[in-house]
Protein backbone atom coordinates (compact mmCIF):
# COMPACT_ATOMS: atom_id res chain seq x y z
CA UNK A 1 0.00 0.00 0.00
CA UNK A 2 2.37 3.14 -1.58
CA UNK A 3 -0.15 5.12 -2.53
CA UNK A 4 -1.55 7.55 0.05
CA UNK A 5 -5.18 7.63 -0.97
CA UNK A 6 -5.09 3.87 -0.97
CA UNK A 7 -3.79 3.26 2.84
CA UNK A 8 -5.82 6.34 3.76
CA UNK A 9 -8.81 4.77 2.82
CA UNK A 10 -8.13 1.15 3.92
CA UNK A 11 -7.58 3.13 7.76
CA UNK A 12 -10.39 5.38 7.24
CA UNK A 13 -12.66 2.43 7.05
CA UNK A 14 -11.70 0.95 9.32
CA UNK A 15 -12.19 3.76 12.02
CA UNK A 16 -15.32 4.07 10.61
CA UNK A 17 -16.22 1.37 12.22
CA UNK A 18 -14.16 0.90 15.33
CA UNK A 19 -14.12 4.25 16.13
CA UNK A 20 -18.06 4.69 17.16
CA UNK A 21 -18.07 1.16 19.19
CA UNK A 22 -14.93 2.49 21.00
CA UNK A 23 -16.30 5.48 21.84
CA UNK A 24 -19.71 4.45 23.19
CA UNK A 25 -17.72 1.65 25.02
CA UNK A 26 -16.25 4.83 26.91
CA UNK A 27 -19.50 6.68 27.55
CA UNK A 28 -21.33 3.51 28.81
CA UNK A 29 -18.04 2.70 31.66
CA UNK A 30 -17.53 6.34 32.79
CA UNK A 31 -14.23 6.83 30.79
CA UNK A 32 -15.09 9.40 28.73
CA UNK A 33 -12.89 12.05 29.05
CA UNK A 34 -13.09 15.73 27.44
CA UNK A 35 -10.30 16.52 25.10
CA UNK A 36 -9.52 19.42 22.70
CA UNK A 37 -10.80 18.99 19.28
CA UNK A 38 -8.04 17.96 16.77
CA UNK A 39 -8.47 19.27 13.03
CA UNK A 40 -6.49 16.20 12.40
CA UNK A 41 -8.88 13.04 12.30
CA UNK A 42 -7.49 9.34 13.82
CA UNK A 43 -7.37 8.45 10.15
CA UNK A 44 -5.60 10.94 8.90
CA UNK A 45 -3.07 10.81 11.93
CA UNK A 46 -2.75 6.42 11.53
CA UNK A 47 -2.01 7.29 7.51
CA UNK A 48 0.46 9.56 8.64
CA UNK A 49 2.26 7.62 10.97
CA UNK A 50 2.09 4.12 9.24
CA UNK A 51 3.61 6.00 6.53
CA UNK A 52 6.65 7.02 8.04
CA UNK A 53 7.50 3.42 8.76
CA UNK A 54 6.69 2.61 5.67
CA UNK A 55 9.20 4.46 3.71
CA UNK A 56 12.02 4.13 6.29
CA UNK A 57 12.96 7.59 7.33
CA UNK A 58 14.74 7.25 10.20
CA UNK A 59 13.67 10.54 11.98
CA UNK A 60 9.86 11.31 12.23
CA UNK A 61 10.57 15.12 12.96
CA UNK A 62 12.01 15.05 9.64
CA UNK A 63 9.80 13.15 8.12
CA UNK A 64 6.92 15.46 9.10
CA UNK A 65 8.65 18.97 8.49
CA UNK A 66 10.49 17.80 5.06
CA UNK A 67 8.24 15.47 3.98
CA UNK A 68 4.68 15.34 4.89
CA UNK A 69 4.90 18.92 5.03
CA UNK A 70 6.34 19.78 1.85
CA UNK A 71 4.16 16.73 -0.34
CA UNK A 72 1.36 15.95 1.48
CA UNK A 73 -0.03 19.08 1.95
CA UNK A 74 -2.69 18.36 -0.42
CA UNK A 75 -4.19 15.13 1.05
CA UNK A 76 -4.03 16.82 4.72
CA UNK A 77 -4.89 20.51 4.55
CA UNK A 78 -5.55 20.52 7.80
CA UNK A 79 -1.97 19.78 8.99
CA UNK A 80 -1.08 20.73 12.93
CA UNK A 81 2.36 21.68 14.12
CA UNK A 82 4.98 18.67 14.29
CA UNK A 83 4.21 18.86 18.75
CA UNK A 84 0.84 18.71 18.16
CA UNK A 85 1.05 15.92 16.38
CA UNK A 86 3.50 14.74 18.65
CA UNK A 87 0.68 15.03 21.26
CA UNK A 88 -2.31 13.75 19.22
CA UNK A 89 -0.55 9.80 18.83
CA UNK A 90 -1.60 8.96 22.74
CA UNK A 91 -5.11 9.09 21.23
CA UNK A 92 -5.12 6.44 18.29
CA UNK A 93 -3.05 4.00 20.40
CA UNK A 94 -6.86 1.24 21.15
CA UNK A 95 -7.58 1.99 17.67
CA UNK A 96 -4.42 0.89 16.33
CA UNK A 97 -3.88 -2.36 18.75
CA UNK A 98 -7.63 -2.93 17.17
CA UNK A 99 -6.39 -2.62 13.69
CA UNK A 100 -3.34 -4.62 14.90
CA UNK A 101 -5.52 -7.71 16.00
CA UNK A 102 -6.74 -7.89 11.95
CA UNK A 103 -3.90 -8.68 10.24
CA UNK A 104 -2.92 -11.69 12.08
CA UNK A 105 -1.63 -14.40 9.87
CA UNK A 106 -2.72 -17.43 8.42
CA UNK A 107 -2.40 -21.17 10.58
CA UNK A 108 -0.10 -22.82 8.17
CA UNK A 109 0.69 -25.78 10.72
CA UNK A 110 4.61 -24.05 10.58
CA UNK A 111 5.45 -21.44 12.99
CA UNK A 112 8.85 -19.89 14.18
CA UNK A 113 9.46 -17.81 17.44
CA UNK A 114 11.97 -15.33 18.11
CA UNK A 115 12.30 -12.29 20.80
CA UNK A 116 13.84 -9.25 19.63
CA UNK A 117 15.99 -6.55 21.83
CA UNK A 118 14.36 -3.50 21.98
CA UNK A 119 16.90 -0.68 23.83
CA UNK A 120 16.17 2.18 25.47
CA UNK A 121 19.07 3.68 25.59
CA UNK A 122 22.68 2.71 25.91
CA UNK A 123 23.90 0.41 28.89
CA UNK A 124 25.79 3.10 30.30
CA UNK A 125 22.80 5.87 30.13
CA UNK A 126 20.48 3.40 32.48
CA UNK A 127 20.69 4.86 35.85
CA UNK A 128 20.27 8.76 34.05
CA UNK A 129 17.21 7.30 32.12
CA UNK A 130 13.88 8.71 33.09
CA UNK A 131 11.01 7.89 30.31
CA UNK A 132 11.19 4.60 31.49
CA UNK A 133 12.00 4.40 34.50
CA UNK A 134 10.20 1.33 36.57
CA UNK A 135 9.42 0.10 32.85
CA UNK A 136 12.54 -1.16 31.28
CA UNK A 137 15.32 -3.54 32.95
CA UNK A 138 18.47 -4.87 32.46
CA UNK A 139 19.03 -7.60 31.16
CA UNK A 140 21.94 -9.77 28.66
CA UNK A 141 22.14 -11.07 25.08
CA UNK A 142 24.18 -12.29 22.84
CA UNK A 143 25.31 -9.35 21.83
CA UNK A 144 25.97 -8.12 25.22
CA UNK A 145 24.28 -6.28 27.99
CA UNK A 146 21.25 -3.96 27.58
CA UNK A 147 18.41 -1.91 28.91
CA UNK A 148 15.19 -1.66 27.61
CA UNK A 149 12.26 -4.56 26.46
CA UNK A 150 11.73 -7.46 24.12
CA UNK A 151 9.49 -7.80 21.38
CA UNK A 152 8.61 -11.61 21.58
CA UNK A 153 6.98 -12.60 17.75
CA UNK A 154 5.42 -16.18 16.07
CA UNK A 155 5.53 -16.02 13.01
CA UNK A 156 4.10 -18.88 10.06
CA UNK A 157 6.62 -20.02 7.31
CA UNK A 158 4.88 -17.24 4.72
CA UNK A 159 6.19 -14.41 6.94
CA UNK A 160 2.92 -13.64 8.59
CA UNK A 161 2.38 -12.48 11.70
CA UNK A 162 0.58 -14.79 14.28
CA UNK A 163 1.20 -13.00 17.77
CA UNK A 164 3.12 -10.57 19.63
CA UNK A 165 4.35 -9.44 22.86
CA UNK A 166 6.21 -7.00 24.36
CA UNK A 167 7.98 -7.33 27.28
CA UNK A 168 10.51 -6.42 30.19
CA UNK A 169 14.45 -7.17 29.18
CA UNK A 170 14.55 -9.04 32.18
CA UNK A 171 11.69 -11.61 31.45
CA UNK A 172 13.13 -15.38 30.08
CA UNK A 173 12.14 -16.26 26.53
CA UNK A 174 10.29 -19.22 27.24
CA UNK A 175 7.62 -17.92 29.50
CA UNK A 176 5.50 -15.62 26.69
CA UNK A 177 5.65 -18.58 24.46
CA UNK A 178 2.28 -20.61 26.15
CA UNK A 179 0.08 -17.50 25.39
CA UNK A 180 1.73 -16.31 21.89
CA UNK A 181 0.95 -20.17 20.81
CA UNK A 182 -2.59 -21.13 22.40
CA UNK A 183 -4.63 -21.11 19.67
CA UNK A 184 -1.97 -22.95 17.10
CA UNK A 185 -0.96 -26.37 16.38
CA UNK A 186 1.50 -27.68 14.29
CA UNK A 187 5.21 -27.27 14.65
CA UNK A 188 6.96 -24.56 16.14
CA UNK A 189 10.80 -24.09 15.47
CA UNK A 190 13.25 -21.92 17.93
CA UNK A 191 16.14 -21.61 18.81
CA UNK A 192 18.54 -23.27 21.57
CA UNK A 193 17.11 -20.64 24.06
CA UNK A 194 13.27 -22.51 23.14
CA UNK A 195 14.62 -25.93 25.05
CA UNK A 196 12.96 -26.62 27.95
CA UNK A 197 11.08 -30.15 28.50
CA UNK A 198 8.07 -28.70 30.54
CA UNK A 199 7.60 -26.39 27.88
CA UNK A 200 7.64 -28.99 25.15
CA UNK A 201 5.43 -31.05 27.46
CA UNK A 202 2.99 -28.72 27.81
CA UNK A 203 3.01 -27.57 24.28
CA UNK A 204 2.33 -30.95 22.83
CA UNK A 205 -0.49 -31.51 24.67
CA UNK A 206 -1.91 -28.47 23.19
CA UNK A 207 -0.65 -30.50 19.17
CA UNK A 208 1.79 -27.92 19.01
CA UNK A 209 5.41 -29.90 18.52
CA UNK A 210 8.54 -27.14 19.56
CA UNK A 211 11.28 -27.97 17.65
CA UNK A 212 15.03 -26.67 18.27
CA UNK A 213 18.54 -27.37 17.74
CA UNK A 214 20.41 -29.40 20.62
CA UNK A 215 23.18 -28.04 22.56
CA UNK A 216 26.76 -28.97 22.85
CA UNK A 217 26.18 -30.86 25.74
CA UNK A 218 22.96 -32.65 24.70
CA UNK A 219 22.62 -36.31 23.68
CA UNK A 220 21.92 -36.52 19.53
CA UNK A 221 18.43 -37.49 18.90
CA UNK A 222 16.35 -38.78 15.58
CA UNK A 223 14.75 -36.28 14.08
CA UNK A 224 12.81 -36.28 10.58
CA UNK A 225 14.85 -34.82 7.82
CA UNK A 226 11.64 -32.28 6.79
CA UNK A 227 12.00 -30.92 10.30
CA UNK A 228 16.04 -30.41 10.48
CA UNK A 229 15.67 -28.39 6.90
CA UNK A 230 13.53 -26.66 8.46
CA UNK A 231 15.74 -25.70 11.62
CA UNK A 232 17.83 -24.48 9.28
CA UNK A 233 15.21 -21.81 7.51
CA UNK A 234 14.56 -20.37 11.15
CA UNK A 235 16.34 -17.88 9.63
CA UNK A 236 13.33 -16.34 8.06
CA UNK A 237 12.16 -14.69 11.71
CA UNK A 238 15.70 -13.25 12.02
CA UNK A 239 14.08 -11.55 8.75
CA UNK A 240 11.44 -10.30 10.01
CA UNK A 241 13.28 -8.77 13.17
CA UNK A 242 16.10 -7.16 10.58
CA UNK A 243 13.20 -5.22 8.55
CA UNK A 244 11.34 -3.83 11.63
CA UNK A 245 14.55 -2.94 12.98
CA UNK A 246 16.32 -0.75 9.70
CA UNK A 247 12.74 -0.15 7.46
CA UNK A 248 10.18 -0.02 10.08
CA UNK A 249 12.40 1.87 12.55
CA UNK A 250 10.51 -0.24 15.74
CA UNK A 251 13.72 0.77 17.82
CA UNK A 252 15.14 4.07 18.38
CA UNK A 253 16.26 5.83 22.07
CA UNK A 254 14.69 9.43 21.17
CA UNK A 255 11.18 8.29 22.66
CA UNK A 256 9.63 10.94 25.29
CA UNK A 257 6.72 9.04 26.14
CA UNK A 258 5.65 5.95 27.38
CA UNK A 259 2.49 6.01 25.08
CA UNK A 260 3.99 7.37 22.07
CA UNK A 261 6.79 4.13 22.38
CA UNK A 262 3.39 1.96 22.33
CA UNK A 263 2.22 3.86 19.00
CA UNK A 264 5.59 3.35 17.53
CA UNK A 265 5.71 -0.26 17.88
CA UNK A 266 2.29 -1.33 16.83
CA UNK A 267 2.47 1.19 13.71
CA UNK A 268 5.74 -0.40 12.66
CA UNK A 269 4.34 -3.60 13.30
CA UNK A 270 0.89 -2.38 10.81
CA UNK A 271 3.19 -1.05 8.64
CA UNK A 272 5.13 -4.51 7.70
CA UNK A 273 1.73 -6.42 7.97
CA UNK A 274 0.85 -4.13 4.87
CA UNK A 275 3.74 -4.90 3.06
CA UNK A 276 2.88 -7.09 -0.01
CA UNK A 277 6.41 -9.09 -0.14
CA UNK A 278 7.34 -10.25 2.95
CA UNK A 279 10.00 -13.21 4.04
CA UNK A 280 8.63 -16.61 2.85
CA UNK A 281 9.75 -20.39 2.34
CA UNK A 282 8.39 -21.53 -1.11
CA UNK A 283 6.92 -24.46 0.08
CA UNK A 284 4.57 -26.60 -0.98
CA UNK A 285 2.00 -29.69 0.57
Amino acid sequence: MDNVVELFCFVDDFCQGFMPEWNRYLLETGLKRRHRASRLTSSEIITIFILFHQLGFRHFKGFYLQYVKAHLLPYFPELVSYTRFVALLKSVLVPLCALMQSFSGKKTGLYFVDSMIIKACHIKREKQHRVFKGLATKSKSSIGWFFGFKLHLVINHQGEIMAVKLTTASVNDLQPVPQLTQSLTGKLFGDKGYISQPLFESLFQKGLQLITRLRKNMKNKLMLLTDKLLLYKRGIIESVNDQLKNISQIEHSRHRSVWNFAVNIVTALIAYCLKPNKPSLNLKF
